[in-house]
């Protein structure tokens, strides 16, 4: 059978110089005179790849038009978990999850540079006592699931441009941490060009554009360009586990939010969110709250001071419900969005960004912000949902987050929760633990498996737990 002929390299010149002039960017082949063949070539294919239309809204819809409306908004009450009867949810979740209908979604394209360290994030040494990488965390959690409830639970990681490889390399060495290389699968996350101020794409060279990952909305774009939103759907798996590669604490796969997201009369099983409550009006997280029918969540650096600092007659912040960026999606609500032009906003933050100067070639590398950079969100979901269940859990049990070095969410503060998790897990089975009279910190390290347990009512059926832990006992089980 014949094949159809490629396009030659002036033909394809002539198809880019047309797409790029209706969008204003033809200054992208300034330099094509100047170009080897090889050069030529990825250059065009950097330009194919480029969702100009999108990139044309972003132009026009600036983020600033979004700060400034605030008319309307409240905060959004979720759910309060642990008042819950938690029993019906939790056999609806054990049922979905048994019936091979769930999958895990990890957003892992971050490097650990704020934390000292070269590689990836998912490599980064996690827990108090052992040490384990994050992504060790996650596999022994979908390992002891798919034991539980002898369900596949395939396991999706989306890494960067940046970090690819060596996210490859470091699972192989590892021999995929017990769950088999079948099981695990490694998709790269899209880019997305930084801006001038005037909207034109810079140049990184001569033949490469300036590209950033695009943030972790761009899950959306990877699960639909790869196939994976398809594939999902034909093996019969209709709910996503979504959390991101920083949070050792998180449940990779938990039966009370699937519960939750499939039977709750406030969820339309679009997608589903948990939350908890912000310790102070300056912690940096995102917010949920809600206008008219519509939830969404609203960006730390979007909300205005009186905004974060406004309390209730109890004395609590009123917008506190602080999202932790942790979601169950519907495949089939992602489907929707992803054949909807990806569906998801692109928002704009100043960066310094090395590039040339398009009419003389020359290198710039800024001292100052000079150029637009352009990512999408994933709580961008939300607000395109029939209705967005929302539920709070506590911090203790499920956020620890390891982004810096020292202070607020390092791996000391992580490794804090860590242990005192472990230890009203150990409590609730009987176990005494030493604690400050005063303060009653817990003061022994302890470092609990998700393979010893999932959570207390697991390990209490645990046949050697330790009688009592003493002050500065280190324990890992």
């Amino acid at each position: 059978m014949a094949t159809a002929q490629q396009p030659s390299i002036d033909e394809r010149r002539s198809a880019a110089a047309d797409r790029l002039r209706a969008f204003g960017q033809q200054h992208l082949l300034a330099f094509w005179d100047r170009l080897t063949d090889a050069a030529r070539s990825n250059l065009l294919d950097e330009i194919d790849a480029l969702p100009l239309e999108l990139l044309q809204q972003a132009i026009a819809h600036r983020s600033s038009e979004a700060k400034s409306d605030r008319k309307g908004i409240v905060p959004v009450h979720p759910i309060v978990m642990d008042q819950l009867d938690t029993d019906p949810y939790v056999r609806a979740g054990s049922a979905v999850i048994a019936a091979n209908r769930v999958a895990a979604f990890t957003v892992a394209g971050g490097q650990g540079t704020r934390l000292g360290s070269d590689g990836p994030k998912g490599t980064f040494p996690a827990t108090p006592i052992l040490r384990k990488s994050l992504f060790e965390v996650f596999a022994e959690s979908i390992g002891a699931a798919r034991d539980r409830w002898s369900a596949r639970i395939p396991w999706l990681i989306m890494t960067s441009p940046l970090n690819h490889a060596e996210t490859s390399r470091f699972f192989a060495a590892h021999d995929w941490f017990g769950l088999g290389p079948g099981s695990v699968h490694l998709l790269v996350q899209g880019t997305l060009p930084s801006l001038d101020r005037a909207g034109r794409i810079l140049l990184a060279s001569e033949s490469t554009i300036a590209l950033n990952p695009d943030g972790h909305g761009g899950a959306l774009r990877a699960l639909d360009q790869t196939g994976w939103l398809d594939r999902l759907a034909h093996e019969g798996i209709d709910t996503l586990s979504y959390f991101q590669v920083d949070n050792p604490l998180c449940k990779p796969i938990d039966p009370l939010f699937i519960g939750l997201h499939h039977v709750h009369p406030d969820s339309s099983a679009e997608v589903s969110s948990k939350v908890v409550e912000k310790t102070s009006p300056t912690e940096k997280v995102g917010v949920f709250c809600q206008r008219g029918e519509s939830r969404f969540v609203m960006e730390y650096s979007d909300m205005s001071r009186e905004m974060t600092e406004a309390r209730d007659t109890s004395g609590a912040l009123l917008h506190r419900a602080g999202s932790i960026a942790v979601h169950v999606f519907g495949v089939s609500f992602l489907k929707r969005l992803a054949r909807d032009g990806h569906g998801l906003p692109l928002h704009q933050a100043s960066k310094k960004v090395p590039c040339i100067d398009p009419q003389t070639g020359l290198q710039t590398v800024p001292t100052e912000p000079n150029a637009i950079k352009l990512e999408s969100f994933i709580f961008d979901t939300v607000p395109a949902a029939k209705r967005a269940l929302v539920a709070q859990t506590t911090r203790v049990e499920e956020f620890a987050p390891i982004k810096n070095a020292i202070g607020d969410d390092s791996p000391a503060t992580s490794n804090a929760l860590q242990s005192e998790r472990a230890a009203q897990w150990l409590e609730r089975c009987g176990v005494q633990i030493a604690r400050d009279s005063k303060t009653g910190q817990c003061l022994a390290e302890i470092e609990l498996s998700p393979r010893t347990a999932l959570d207390a009512a697991t390990l209490a059926k645990c046949a050697t737990l330790p009688v009592s832990i003493s002050a500065g006992e280190r324990l890992a089980l």
